[in-house]
């Protein structure tokens, strides 16, 4: 898959695609990026994207020109009909069913916009899908796109050590879309706290109840909206159902 890249600071991605263990996808093509610096495509000797928005107001505004003679240099060099997504506040927030569609597509055409925005007849040209991180406001779409990016590459065959480790993500399907559970490693005791009895126990099949009931109750306490959610799709059972029951019974006693 290939995603291309379209920002004023080609330079902050490049930790993204050197380090980690998501370097693997794109050192090996898996995930090909192609950065695009907009003032390559700008007109004058200051390569100017931006200007001040009609209508007045604080802020400057990037302008549709330079992006739409990026676009189409861009789309000469694809063979493909790429979609393309800007990355704004309006956008659809992303969550793991995103990410994952994301990483089974050839990828798309990200627009980084920054300052106010972008001129909406851009948009209105050429932007298929709209991307937010959530309902905050960033600087630049740059650290949504290396979202995005980071997310896609570690769900690449092979770009993990354990191939089943993004399985055990939270809100994966394989979890039901719930929190994963809490992890623990040595020392068995660290400041007076010690590991549950039951992960040294050697029991699997307690083991794996104990971490379904966590998943449950951390579910329940934090985000209730996702045991609804699996509750409407028949996924927890008698054991699920038993596990939730008490923890509610524990929230209704008096103080």
């Amino acid at each position: 898959m290939r995603f291309d890249v379209v920002t004023l600071f080609p330079e902050l991605f490049a930790p993204l695609l050197s380090t980690g263990i998501t370097r693997r996808a794109f050192e090996s093509g898996q995930v090909d990026v192609q950065l695009r610096n907009l003032r390559d495509f700008a007109q004058g000797n200051y390569r100017r994207v931006d200007d001040r928005p009609f209508g007045g107001g604080p802020g400057m505004v990037m302008m549709a020109e330079p992006l739409s003679q990026c676009l189409a240099t861009v789309r000469a060099e694809r063979t493909d009909d790429a979609p393309v997504v800007l990355f704004s506040p309006i956008g659809q927030v992303l969550n793991h069913a995103m990410v994952t569609r994301w990483s089974d597509s050839c990828g798309a055409i990200l627009i980084c916009g920054r300052y106010e925005g972008i001129d909406q007849r851009f948009i209105d040209a050429h932007v298929t899908e709209q991307i937010s991180l959530g309902d905050f406001v960033l600087s630049g779409g740059e650290i949504a796109a290396m979202a995005l990016l980071d997310a896609v590459a570690r769900l690449q065959p092979g770009v993990l050590g354990d191939a089943d480790s993004h399985a055990q993500d939270s809100f994966n399907p394989a979890l039901d879309g719930l929190l994963d559970c809490p992890h623990y490693t040595r020392p068995e005791v660290w400041q007076g706290q010690a590991v549950p009895d039951v992960l040294l126990s050697g029991h699997h099949v307690n083991i794996e109840r104990w971490r379904r009931d966590q998943r449950l109750l951390l579910s329940q306490r934090l985000r209730p909206e996702l045991i609804e959610q699996a509750r409407r799709a028949g996924q927890l059972d008698r054991a699920d159902e038993t596990a939730l029951s008490g923890y509610n019974t524990r929230l209704s006693d008096p103080l």
